[in-house]
């Protein structure tokens, strides 16, 4: 992507909508540590976002709700930054009301449909605006992208990726994040498997993953925008997996158990359920640990003609996990300040950003990254993804 330079000497103006959620107010306190920006809170309540600004010391607060936002409401910001979610079911509104007003936009959006389809449907008129507007700025595909760029860097051929989210039970979650995974849980997907796509269904198959210090972990499927991406951007010949756990077998289990009620037909979703399974996994947050981990691993030909497994690993603990997902939007944020400001067009996050854009911050929040030892002349197996799930020690990126 190329970058344009912005006036100097104009300060910049950010409106963060959603701020006070789980994730949009991890990234206001990280905004809030950051020089030369002036920071606007936004959300639907305004007590929340009132205490919010008290704690991070920063911040106006400006009540709003981004689908009933219009081109006046964004005309005196330079960027405005979706926080909110749920992604799943994203409406255009925002986008269309920072087109209009000329704004630039970026959004932590984890939403199959609307990441995928966001350069199709926005991308010409965003050039004809001459605004910038980025959707994935998260932990996928903006991180997973980041790493898989080291990680598979040289290979002649690709053949198996998966990349896999396990929070802690102890982790905050809020009602937009149980939506997300209840309107997916048990519905039909895409996953490409054995080469080619397969249909299958949200949080199904049941894996057990080794993430680490994190311990072993249940793992299911699900719908993100990964399974279109990874495809897009890496080409492997077999499989390419997006999987997500719970660390509590009852909740990890009984979301399975739930989704067969939807594969079966008897419900068409488990979203209207949200509220009262929300209210069971609070209940059982003192249960479990603060330990999250991310996983990306790949399978194919090294540069020397030889088979290869490789993969990364992050462990976050003392409930760091949460920040995980806004460091991208962090990242991005720092260059339209400093002055490189994105070429006009709509960009899905991959591919902008590279692992070393994470690495300050990972470390200022004393969040473990390494690549772990690789593998060598093995056979790879069709169809059973990526093998490489045992604890090795992380080493240093390569």
């Amino acid at each position: 992507m190329r970058y344009s330079m912005m006036p100097e000497g104009v300060p910049f103006r950010l409106l963060l909508i959603g701020a006070s959620g789980v994730f949009g107010s991890r990234l206001a306190e990280r905004l809030a540590l950051e020089p030369d920006i002036a920071l606007t809170l936004a959300g639907r309540r305004r007590e929340p976002l009132e205490e919010l600004s008290r704690r991070i010391g920063r911040g106006a607060v400006r009540p709003m709700d981004r689908e009933r936002a219009n081109a006046r409401d964004l005309a005196h910001y330079d960027l405005v930054i979706d926080a909110a979610g749920p992604f799943q079911e994203s409406g255009a509104v925002l986008v269309e009301a920072a087109i209009a007003a000329g704004v630039d936009y970026l959004d932590l959006a984890d939403g199959r449909s609307w990441v995928v389809n966001f350069p199709g449907h926005y991308d010409d008129r965003a050039r004809l605006a001459g605004v910038a507007l980025i959707t994935g700025a998260s932990s996928i595909p903006a991180l997973s992208h980041a790493v898989l760029d080291r990680l598979v860097a040289g290979w002649s051929t690709i053949e198996s990726i998966s990349v896999g989210i396990f929070p802690g039970n102890r982790a905050p979650r809020g009602l937009s994040v149980v939506e997300a995974i209840l309107s997916y849980a048990g519905r039909p997907l895409r996953q490409f498997r054995d080469g080619g796509w397969r249909d299958d269904r949200g949080w199904s198959r049941l894996d057990r993953m080794d993430a680490g210090p994190a311990g072993r972990r249940w793992a299911s499927i699900c719908d993100t925008p990964e399974q279109d991406l990874l495809v897009a951007r890496y080409r492997p010949s077999k499989d390419a997996l997006f999987l997500a756990g719970m660390e509590l077998a009852i909740l990890h289990l009984g979301l399975w158990l739930l989704s067969l009620l939807v594969r079966a037909g008897l419900v068409r979703s488990l979203r209207p359920w949200a509220r009262p399974l929300l209210a069971i996994a609070q209940f059982l947050l003192p249960y479990g640990s603060d330990k999250g981990a991310m996983l990306v691993n790949a399978a194919g030909t090294g540069p020397d003609g030889r088979q290869v497994e490789a993969g990364w690993r992050l462990n976050a603990e003392a409930n760091r996990g949460p920040y995980v997902p806004v460091l991208a939007a962090l990242a991005l944020v720092r260059r339209w300040r400093d002055g490189q400001r994105p070429s006009a067009g709509a960009h899905i996050c991959s591919g902008l950003l590279t692992l070393d854009d994470f690495a300050a911050d990972l470390q200022a929040l004393g969040i473990q990254h390494g690549f772990l030892p690789r593998r060598q002349d093995l056979p790879i197996a069709a169809g059973k993804g990526v093998r490489c799930r045992h604890a090795f020690p992380a080493e240093p990126a390569p």
